[in-house]
């Protein structure tokens, strides 16, 4: 099963080919879309809303055709564009009340989802503020409190961080990955800042100049492992420590590449790499100059799938 899969996807804007047939399954729970500014993403989401008929190629999202069951489909979709096109005179628990009667929903029950999104979002207080006097990080929150306020099954989010500081950032995203625990509302969060997917995503769609080139669980794609380098020193008053300090992680099952007194030590759990290592040299009473740690991620990922 999955929240959306295409086949053959494709999209041609004049001569610019947008997205070069592209097949794909995105899973449940939180997918991050990532690729740089022009990959595709903002096209293949606007296909899955049923906004853009593809060139060739079939989508279905939740198991809907988006270009016959357009309707049904946003009853049960919500989505955050990039755009800022909130209407400035419209206070904030109108704006997200409106866009709940919209999919169809009463509206008195309209207006207490409403508030209850805006609580959810952090702008309790600030609901009746007209929109045009909010700050771009409360006009974000606005923004997903509509999108999650008509209790959809998924979630479209396009740049969701866009024009925000670090600290809004962070709790954005933080906000994010607790409305699709809590309520178990699937997110489809599109990004060019691929830290900011790797933090919170358990999967990962990328796509190049419309091309898909990976795909999969985050964890599977990048790997759970990591390499611990340590640079020893080669005194005269220690022979052989650094051949001590090899044999022991070796003994203990690590992969050790060696390059002077540099080793690079392998492993799944850096936590325990560390501990051998620090093992190994108290034991041979070697001495450190420098440890470090490097592991795999979803930016090195995607620079080798994209070359």
């Amino acid at each position: 099963m999955a929240v959306l899969t295409t086949s053959g996807l494709t999209m041609r804007f004049g001569s610019q080919l947008a997205l070069d047939a592209v097949s794909v399954d995105v899973p449940f729970g939180v997918t991050g879309l990532v690729g740089a500014n022009g990959a595709g993403k903002t096209t293949l989401m606007s296909i899955a809303l049923g906004l853009r008929v593809p060139t060739a190629g079939t989508v279905t999202v939740l198991g809907f055709d988006p270009g016959h069951h357009a309707r049904k489909l946003r009853a049960q979709v919500g989505y955050v564009s990039e755009r800022n096109v909130l209407p400035e005179d419209m206070a904030a628990s109108d704006f997200v009340k409106h866009l709940a009667e919209v999919r169809g929903m009463p509206r008195q029950e309209a207006k207490g989802r409403a508030s209850d999104a805006l609580w959810l979002v952090g702008l309790g207080e600030e609901r009746f503020r007209p929109l045009g006097t909010m700050s771009t990080g409360q006009r974000q929150r606005v923004k997903l409190a509509q999108a999650v306020a008509a209790d959809p099954s998924l979630v479209l989010l396009d740049e969701p961080t866009d024009g925000l500081d670090p600290v809004q950032c962070d709790e954005m995203l933080s906000l994010i990955r607790q409305i699709s625990e809590e309520f178990g509302i699937d997110v489809l969060l599109s990004s060019h800042r691929l830290e900011e997917v790797e933090r919170i995503c358990d999967n990962i769609v990328a796509l190049d100049a419309g091309r898909l080139v990976a795909h999969g669980r985050l964890d599977a794609l990048v790997g759970n492992t990591a390499t611990v380098t340590v640079e020893l020193v080669e005194v005269d008053d220690r022979p052989g420590a650094v051949d001590a300090v090899e044999r022991y992680l070796r003994s203990v099952g690590l992969e050790v590449n060696r390059d002077l007194a540099r080793l690079r030590v392998g492993g799944t759990d850096p936590h325990a790499s560390l501990d051998a290592i620090r093992d190994a040299v108290a034991s041979a009473d070697a001495r450190v100059r420098r440890i470090s740690t490097d592991r795999t991620t979803l930016e090195d990922l995607f620079t080798r799938a994209s070359s």
